[in-house]
């Protein structure tokens, strides 16, 4: 190598600049305990604090008290007419979920994005006004008032229209969560399935919904979350009838309003326990979805 070579290495090797070592930050010791203590007294006051208040104040008069606070016939009513909403609003969203979720996914249509924006609505609107909205449209003075009332269907301060509301406002969960998931698969897949012979129904049963099955079921669990704890609209729409029309939260409302601390407590123990369980649900369902990704 003559020495003009040599130099112009060298020359090279200097100009390039030298990589910096990454600058690592370190804090003392009682710094990372400070923040540490911070955080969990934080998530102690806000969330735990509260939720062994609720059970403590529904113990506290004794079992014999629980039992006949969770089982007098209102109770009972209010936790029928809950699952049987919850039971009517899931199927609906997880049909209409899985249904908008592939047609924004796999199509490019007028009006996809007002679709987007009509389906994200509930998170935007208050459950009051969603409540009120209803009313406007099924009330005894709404647009179809008159109609109904010739037909002798009753939807507001009745079951259907606590549906209709619980419905509504339960509508983007299942859609916002297999929405990223079906974008990010792509069409490749369900394309191949059509192509090899596959009908539609072939298809989604063994292509799509294998791809989208933890998604689905998150959005289900937080879908069946809400229509459980819904109170904004339900209210609205329900009429507070005691035996008929209350569901678990308006039941606790009830209670509290009328100075039955106990019975309110206890009762809300029934949902704070639905909520623990269902965070036991994510927390499960979230490492069953990460599990493919450590075996690839």
């Amino acid at each position: 190598m003559s020495s003009s070579a040599i130099a112009i290495e060298a020359a090279s090797v200097e100009a390039t600049p030298a990589r910096k070592a990454p600058v690592v930050i370190r804090e003392p010791q009682w710094v990372k305990w400070l923040l540490i203590t911070v955080g969990l007294g934080w998530f102690a006051a806000l969330l735990l604090l509260p939720l062994a208040t609720v059970f403590i104040q529904a113990l506290t008069p004794g079992l014999a008290f629980f039992w006949h606070a969770i089982s007098e016939p209102d109770a009972l009513s209010a936790l029928g007419l809950t699952a049987l909403v919850t039971l009517c609003a899931v199927p609906l969203n997880l049909l209409f979920g899985i249904a908008a979720a592939w047609a924004i996914a796999r199509f490019r249509f007028p009006g996809r994005q007002l679709l987007i924006t009509i389906i994200d609505l509930p998170f935007s609107v208050s459950p009051v006004i969603a409540g009120l909205m209803l009313v406007l449209m099924f009330g005894s003075r709404g647009w179809f008032g008159d109609w109904l009332s010739e037909h002798d269907i009753k939807i507001i301060f009745a079951t259907p229209g606590i549906i209709l509301a619980t419905t509504f406002i339960t509508v983007p969960f299942v859609v916002r969560e297999l929405l990223p998931q079906m974008e990010a698969r792509g069409p490749e897949e369900e394309e191949a399935a059509i192509m090899l012979g596959a009908s539609g129904l072939q298809m989604f049963w063994r292509v799509t919904l294998p791809g989208i099955r933890w998604s689905l079921m998150y959005g289900l669990l937080l879908c069946t979350a809400r229509a459980v704890g819904e109170f904004g609209a339900v209210s609205v729409v329900s009429g507070h009838i005691r035996g008929q029309t209350n569901t678990l939260p308006l039941h606790i409302e009830i209670l509290y309003n009328e100075y039955q601390t106990g019975a309110a407590f206890a009762v809300a123990s029934l949902l704070a326990l639905f909520g623990i369980f269902t965070l036991l649900g994510e927390t499960l369902l979230a490492r069953l979805r990460a599990q493919p990704t450590k075996s690839h």
